[in-house]
């Protein structure tokens, strides 16, 4: 959630501060998905994925979501959902219009939001990456709220992991994803 402040400030309320040995965050919404497992033994998370997602299409502030990441979308909630209801895929966050966050995979873990990917000469980036899901699309410009949350969940996520990097979705499976789309702005997180 975010307020404006008198001096035209916008804060983002809810802030958290703290992550478990799991890489859960306190003080976040907490919806376990079942779309992920334990990562290959040894492997360094070293990357962070931007993706853009709303459902159904070009609509915000649903349920939609949060039923696909915990596989309850039902199919004859929305036409588009035929097509999709039986997809097992979940990020490790998202990040609403307003600015709320809300968990679905520990950082630990890896969450199945990549797919066939290619990342600096590794495929599989499901196995070294946190999955962070924008709610959006590619027709639409993200919220100032959605900017300053990601910002300081990078800035938490850097402390953890310093060395992560942080790319989109289009840049690990050219071709096949376009999120998080043209009218994200990278300026804005760098």
């Amino acid at each position: 959630m975010s307020m404006v402040h008198s001096s035209g400030e916008l804060e983002l309320k809810g802030t958290c501060e703290s992550m478990d040995a799991l890489g859960v965050l306190a003080g976040v919404p907490y919806m376990a998905s079942p779309n992920c497992d334990e990562r290959p033994h040894g492997t360094l998370i070293r990357l962070v994925v931007i993706h853009a997602i709303s459902l159904p299409p070009g609509e915000f502030g649903g349920d939609g979501i949060l039923q696909l990441f915990t596989n309850r979308l039902r199919a004859e909630d929305h036409p588009y959902y035929r097509e999709i209801h039986a997809l097992r895929v979940s990020a490790h966050f998202l990040i609403r219009r307003d600015g709320t966050l809300i968990q679905f995979v520990p950082c630990e873990k890896r969450a199945w939001h990549a797919g066939v990917s290619r990342w600096k000469e590794h495929d599989r980036c499901n196995d070294f990456s946190i999955g962070i899901e924008l709610e959006g699309c590619d027709e639409q410009s993200f919220e100032d709220a959605q900017y300053m949350r990601l910002r300081h969940l990078l800035a938490l996520l850097r402390q953890r992991y310093p060395e992560i990097e942080v790319t989109g979705h289009s840049h690990i499976a050219p071709g096949r994803k376009t999120d998080p789309g043209p009218c994200f702005d990278w300026s804005r997180i760098a």
